[in-house]
């Protein structure tokens, strides 16, 4: 009779070269991509056992396990460090502070003549952007300084740059000089003998 499976005895179907591939590839991986890998493995050679391919792999059944459990749920687990860890953004702490900064950055937003790139060119400062929030009301609390507020400007998609007037073209002397001279030829009058000759032509019958 034979015990449960994570005891039985079983003969692997890949050769050791293919084993340490396996090993080599899953190590060059690293979160989900790494559990996927590793879940499906022993879903193909080990019948889905993490204990099997604990033996065979080498790789942590536990890990394993998270991987098979993600690949039947559909759901990603993640970590305390990426869930917990971090700082969250300032436009997240305070989102109606940050829309009312995002409509200041509007109001004064030209886009790139180019249109090359999706940053938008505004003429507000970071400190003027300050003194516009200090007017509607906002406390100093959740204002910070104006080094992180020209950050949050351009996660928002805008970066300051002073917007110049367009200026006329200048005319150029060659210019004026070949409209002069294209005027002077217009105006020549016809030699004596071209007018003789296209009088003798009206005159005859």
């Amino acid at each position: 009779m034979c015990m449960p499976d994570s005891t039985c005895v079983f003969r692997p179907s890949l050769d050791p070269s293919q084993i340490a591939d396996l090993r080599l590839a899953a190590s060059q991986m690293s979160g989900p991509t790494r559990r996927a890998v590793e879940a499906e493995m022993p879903l193909k050679y080990c019948g889905g056992n993490p204990l099997r391919a604990e033996t065979l792999f080498g790789w942590g059944r536990h890990t394993v396990a998270r991987g098979l459990a993600e690949r039947r749920t559909g759901l990603m687990c993640l970590g305390a460090p990426a869930a917990c860890s971090g700082r969250t953004r300032w436009e997240d702490l305070y989102p109606q502070v940050a829309d009312a900064l995002r409509q200041l950055a509007d109001a004064q937003a030209q886009q790139a003549p180019t249109c090359r790139t999706r940053v938008t060119d505004t003429r507000l400062t970071a400190q003027a952007a300050l003194q516009a929030l200090r007017a509607q009301g906002y406390r100093e609390a959740p204002l910070p300084s104006p080094s992180p507020i020209a950050v949050v400007l351009k996660r928002m998609g805008f970066r300051w740059r002073q917007v110049v007037k367009a200026k006329p073209h200048k005319k150029l002397t060659e210019t004026d000089a070949s409209f002069d001279n294209s005027k002077k030829k217009m105006t020549k009058p016809c030699p004596q003998g071209a007018s003789n000759a296209g009088a003798l032509l009206a005159k005859r019958p």
